[in-house]
């Protein structure tokens, strides 16, 4: 059998992979098994401190090759109807760290120029990628009946059960986590304050006059 045949087989049978799925709506339970090889966050953190590690996921080939496909349908959804958070910096295209950092110092500088006070509190979500959950019948077969299995020093754990998470180290999961944390930005500019998420990590600050700051530290007193 020649190579460009065989390439047009494998092709052809991905292709057809792929197409049952999205019709169907379902998620083939052998492609929600990953297999976690934890890795050091840095090398100078303990080594035997559990949550100094990342739980990356190593997931199949065609797992992640369903997950583009939806991942570039989903993307191009949500940017045509503007359902991203238009201040979220990472898993989106031109929005970077140094988005984030541009926009934070152009608040300050801009608050510090009016003679303002700035409060800045940042927020990292702990475990961020472990709260998703997901409504639509692909994605529930996508995020629910995932297992997992560690494996360390050579020895593998049982098989565990997941109940609510997207696999880090997937090619979805980064996605969806934005659009579960989009409505962030809305619910503090109800309380008049303005947010920038990075990932997992949010941004909340507020200015105001010296003359405010100093009529309600008068107020407690």
């Amino acid at each position: 059998m020649s190579s460009s045949l065989s390439t047009t087989l494998i092709v052809d049978t991905i292709t057809n992979i792929v197409n049952l799925s999205l019709t169907s709506g379902q998620f083939h339970p052998i492609l929600k098994e990953s297999v976690i090889s934890p890795l050091l966050k840095k090398s100078t953190l303990d080594k035997d401190q559990l949550s100094n590690y990342r739980p990356i996921s190593n997931l199949s080939l065609i797992s992640k090759i369903i997950e583009r496909i939806v991942k570039s349908r989903l993307t191009d959804h949500i940017t045509s109807n503007k359902l991203l958070n238009p201040h979220q910096s990472a898993y989106c295209k031109h929005h970077s760290t140094e988005t984030t950092l541009l926009y934070i110092h152009d608040h300050l500088i801009n608050a510090i120029g009016s003679q303002k006070l700035s409060c800045l509190c940042l927020l990292d979500l702990s475990a961020a990628f472990d709260t998703i959950d997901q409504a639509k019948q692909w994605l529930i077969f996508y995020l629910t009946g995932r297992s997992y299995c560690v494996i360390q020093g050579g020895k593998t754990s049982p098989v565990i059960q997941v109940t609510c998470s997207v696999p880090q180290g997937s090619v979805l999961g980064p996605l969806l986590f934005i659009l579960y944390t989009a409505d962030l930005t809305e619910l503090a500019s109800t309380f008049g304050v303005k947010l920038h998420a990075f990932a997992d990590d949010n941004q909340l600050h507020v200015h105001c006059d010296l003359s405010n700051v100093l009529s309600v530290n008068a107020l407690e007193q």
